[in-house]
């Protein structure tokens, strides 16, 4: 929640959103589920109890119509007991599995089928008394409140209004064939049904939308949120630049270290040098060892000079790799042609160097 409700003027972010539903803060009616599985039940009965009645009302029928014959035993009763259960059980059976598989769906789409496994964490606080109290008296208990007051007077209302149309109906007052019983029972039921789920859908979707409110507003952050939010999402910068330095001198340092067994040195000469390399059969194209300018062009010139590695002047050639090349990569294509010629030239003017350079390269640490 944010610390100053007052001043909580920015849409959360998706980071805050995110944690919120993990630890269960998200938009949700429990009777979205009580109407799906209300749904669920009247698909379920009007699909169902025609061919269930029909078996069932052959089953009496059989019973009944054999009494004569029908020996009371221990094992005929347990019989037709069994038999009778079964009956049921294929009417029961799918009627609770599909009020139970609506309800479980319905929780889904409201939870967006995302496990909330930081609800169970910290359960020594929901024991707290005092805190436990706070609840009960909270606004979101008083809504709950009157919820579920609402809720008791629409399941009044609408059983009082289907108890006085079922008892003003002509089956209390004059004689009617048995089918007809069923046939009234199960209109009646499924009636009753039909409109609690209509009712209960409206109560669903204002309570639902209420809390979709509240926890919008309660998930609206200060604009000082925002901002350590987005800086703890990118890094403190102080640590940043701490980590761009040591990574730049860690590049100073491999491309020093690397000069020794570089093939050339090209330079400017005094404001650019670049070292490459290039191994026959193991580099697809002349590598770039180092690069620098002004002083650090002239600490490559000078650990060049030392390890006698050749140096041509170039002032195109070394300026293009400076501003094109990068580092531990290849040189551009459209630079092959000029370096080619450069190479060719040391190659055929220092010969003793290449011979050694084998040696040194084995010899070199491994990056």
């Amino acid at each position: 929640m944010a610390e100053d409700p007052e001043n909580a003027t920015e849409e959360p972010t998706g980071k805050k959103l995110s944690e919120a539903h993990d630890k269960g803060q998200f938009a949700q009616a429990p009777e979205i589920q009580l109407v799906a599985g209300l749904v669920a039940g009247y698909i379920v009965l009007l699909a169902s109890v025609p061919i269930v009645s029909e078996k069932m009302l052959l089953f009496s029928s059989q019973v009944l119509g054999h009494l004569n014959e029908f020996q009371v035993t221990s094992e005929s009763v347990t019989g037709a007991i069994g038999l009778g259960f079964a009956s049921i059980s294929m009417f029961l059976v799918p009627l609770l599995f599909s009020c139970m598989l609506a309800g479980i769906l319905a929780g889904g789409l409201q939870s967006g089928f995302q496990l909330t496994m930081k609800v169970f964490e910290n359960g020594a606080e929901k024991l707290d008394i005092v805190q436990g109290f706070q609840r009960i008296f909270s606004a979101s208990a008083v809504v709950k409140m009157a919820l579920d007051f609402i809720k008791l007077i629409i399941v009044g209302t609408l059983v009082y209004i289907s108890l006085q149309e079922i008892l003003s109906d002509p089956i209390f007052f004059t004689p009617v064939p048995p089918i007809r019983l069923g046939e009234f029972i199960f209109s009646s039921a499924m009636t009753l049904i039909f409109r609690l789920a209509l009712a209960m859908s409206g109560l669903a979707l204002i309570h639902f939308l209420y809390q979709k409110a509240k926890i919008h507003k309660g998930m609206m952050m200060t604009l000082q949120e925002v901002k350590d939010e987005a800086k703890q999402a990118q890094g403190d910068p102080m640590v940043k630049n701490a980590m761009r330095a040591m990574a730049r001198r860690l590049m100073v340092k491999q491309m020093l270290g690397a000069i020794p067994t570089a093939d050339v040195v090209i330079t400017n000469p005094t404001h650019y040098a670049v070292a490459l390399k290039y191994e026959r059969g193991v580099d697809a194209a002349p590598l770039v060892l180092a690069k620098g300018r002004s002083l650090f062009a002239q600490k490559i010139k000078r650990l060049a000079q030392e390890n006698g590695v050749p140096m041509v002047e170039n002032r195109p050639v070394a300026q293009a790799l400076y501003k094109v090349g990068e580092v531990g990569k290849t040189i551009p294509p459209e630079l092959y042609q000029a370096v080619a010629e450069i190479l060719g030239f040391v190659y055929r003017t220092q010969r003793y160097y290449f011979h050694k350079l084998k040696e040194r390269r084995l010899a070199a640490p491994k990056p």
